[in-house]
C-alpha cells in the first residue's frame, strides 16, 4: 500500500524510526523534503571539523550543528529534532574504526558531543527525476554506489581525506542536463565534480563501489560523479578520535526543511 502524504511528513517519519518502525535506507521517503548526513564529535575536535567542512563545501556542505555541546536538537532544520535517535541507523567510530551500527544513540551520548548536519545528495536527485532523468541505483532499488578517489581534501587540525564520491551513470545528453540541474543545489554538493573516465580520479572499476552497490552501465552512457557526504567518515578513519559518530551511509536525517529552499532558483 502506498504511504499517504501525512505517513511521507517528516514528523511523522522521525516517529516511526524513533520507535524502530523504520530501520532501512531513507532515499525516498518524505518527497520534497531534506535529508542530511550526520557527523557527532567531541567538543574539543568541533572547530576543526566544522573548518574541515568550510574548506571542503563540495563534499561536506554543512547546513547545521549543534548550537552547544551536548545539545541533540538541530531547531534550524526541525523543531523536534534529536539527532540521538531520528536516524534509522548509526555508525559508531573509535581510533578511525567503525565498530557497529546501532540504532539510537541515547547511551552513548555525552555532554561534549557536537552534532553536524551535511547536505546530502537525495535533495539533487528529487530535481533531476522531476525532470525525467533515470536516476539507476533508485530503478534498481539499490543504495548509490560510493568510490574512494585520489581528490584530495583541504586539512583541518587532525582531519584529512581523499573526497569520496558517488556515481549516477547517464547518457551524455542527460549528463549535461544532470550538471545543469544539480548547479543550482549548492548546499548539497552542487554539480558533479568529474564525469567520463574513472580512473582519472583514482577509481579502478566503478563495478567495485567502496560504499553502497554495484548499477548497471549500459553501452554507450558515460559515468557521472558528485562529491559525497560520506567523505567525512573517511576524515575520521586518518583523525582517529577516541569516540565519534556518523550516520550509516544511505540511513539519513529527514528535516522539516524543503529542497526548494537549497535552491538557487
Amino acid at each position: 500500500m502506498k504511504p499517504t502524504t501525512e505517513q511521507q511528513l517528516p514528523h511523522h517519519l522521525r516517529q516511526r524510526i524513533r520507535q524502530g518502525d523504520i530501520s532501512s535506507n531513507t532515499s525516498g521517503m518524505a518527497p520534497g523534503y531534506v535529508q542530511c548526513n550526520l557527523v557527532v564529535v567531541p567538543a574539543q575536535f568541533a572547530a576543526d571539523f566544522q573548518s574541515f567542512c568550510e574548506q571542503n563545501p563540495k563534499p561536506c556542505p554543512l547546513l547545521a550543528h549543534s548550537l552547544a555541546p551536548g545539545d541533540p536538537s538541530l531547531p534550524s532544520l526541525g523543531a523536534d529534532i534529536d539527532v540521538r535517535r531520528d536516524l534509522p541507523r548509526y555508525r559508531r567510530w573509535e581510533l578511525g574504526h567503525a565498530v557497529n551500527e546501532p540504532d539510537n544513540l541515547m547511551d552513548a551520548w555525552q555532554d561534549d558531543h557536537v552534532a553536524f548536519a551535511l547536505g546530502c545528495s537525495f535533495s539533487f536527485e528529487e530535481a533531476l527525476l522531476n525532470a525525467g532523468l533515470e536516476i539507476r541505483h533508485l530503478s534498481e532499488d539499490v543504495n548509490v554506489p560510493m568510490y574512494r578517489t585520489s581528490l584530495r581534501c583541504h586539512s583541518a587540525g587532525p582531519f584529512a581525506a581523499t573526497m569520496v564520491v558517488s556515481m549516477r551513470p547517464m547518457s551524455p545528453a542527460d549528463a549535461i542536463e544532470a550538471i545543469q540541474i544539480s548547479s543550482h543545489f549548492p548546499s548539497v554538493h552542487g554539480a558533479p565534480i568529474h564525469f567520463g573516465d574513472p580512473q582519472a580520479i583514482g577509481i579502478a572499476n566503478v563495478d567495485t563501489p567502496d560504499f553502497g552497490d554495484r548499477v548497471t552501465v549500459n553501452k554507450g552512457e558515460v559515468p557521472v560523479f558528485w562529491a559525497c557526504g560520506v567523505t567525512p567518515q573517511v576524515a575520521l578513519e586518518q583523525a582517529k578520535l577516541p569516540l565519534a559518530f556518523t550516520h550509516s551511509p544511505g540511513c539519513m536525517l529527514i528535516t522539516d526543511k524543503t529542497n526548494k529552499e537549497l535552491s538557487l532558483d
